[in-house]
């Protein structure tokens, strides 16, 4: 069953480990079927050395297992309520890579500092509030999703493809599993441009002029980055 995403969702789990966004097992990786509505995601705490395909596991937008033989991810809820909400979202990443992790450890949002993080967000990228203790004890990883929703509010996800989870770290995700990958990729090396320029005692963003014309030029009906498509 869906053997060609459980092979997309595997490959995008271990550019993962290739780019270094996750040591351990830590992290995971899914990807939506449009057709079916089912979810293919990283079993939990299987190591990346001895993950195949075929330990990929489907579930339903409900969380039950419809195939595989390994427990899913245990963000597996928090990937679902995303899916649930957004219905343009393809893939969903969750990494502790260092320089996202920090500013979310730290409860701080990314401002759009320059045109590097122009070109992949349309304005800072949004840290949520934290969670009440009633909140992390009964259905974490629900809740944790509840509150990336909260703090995204009426903003189009694919225009701001990450959020900090505040004292956790970052959720990203994109139109399939790979382009979640991109964009959890490009989040943290925006957040370590980021750090380094706070470092340097800048705080202030760019001019909206200048973020609107760098994310435009590249997104949208208008954009003109890269190659006419044939």
């Amino acid at each position: 069953m869906l053997e060609k995403l459980k092979e997309k969702v595997y490959k995008a789990n271990l550019d993962l480990v290739d780019k270094g966004l996750v040591i351990h097992t830590w992290g995971n990786v899914s990807g939506r079927d449009k057709e079916s509505g089912f979810i293919v995601i990283k079993p939990s705490g299987v190591s990346y050395d001895l993950m195949n395909p075929e330990h990929m596991v489907v579930i339903d937008r409900d969380g039950r297992v419809i195939e595989g033989k390994f427990k899913p991810s245990t963000d597996a809820p928090t990937h679902l309520l995303l899916y649930r909400t957004f219905e343009s979202l393809g893939g969903v990443v969750h990494t502790h890579s260092s320089y996202a992790t920090s500013w979310a450890q730290a409860g701080r949002a990314i401002p759009p500092f320059g045109t590097t993080h122009a070109d992949h967000y349309y304005g800072e990228v949004p840290c949520t509030r934290l969670l009440t203790k009633k909140e992390t004890e009964t259905e974490y990883e629900i809740n944790t999703g509840k509150i990336i929703v909260e703090r995204l509010g009426d903003i189009d996800p694919l225009t701001v493809p990450s959020v900090l989870v505040n004292g956790h770290g970052p959720f990203c995700w994109g139109t399939n599993a790979e382009n979640a990958v991109y964009n959890a990729v490009a989040l943290e090396e925006i957040a370590k441009m980021a750090f380094y320029t706070v470092l340097l005692g800048k705080t202030e963003p760019i001019s909206q002029y200048l973020l609107d014309k760098h994310f435009k030029r590249k997104h949208g009906n208008d954009a003109y980055y890269g190659q006419d498509k044939k």
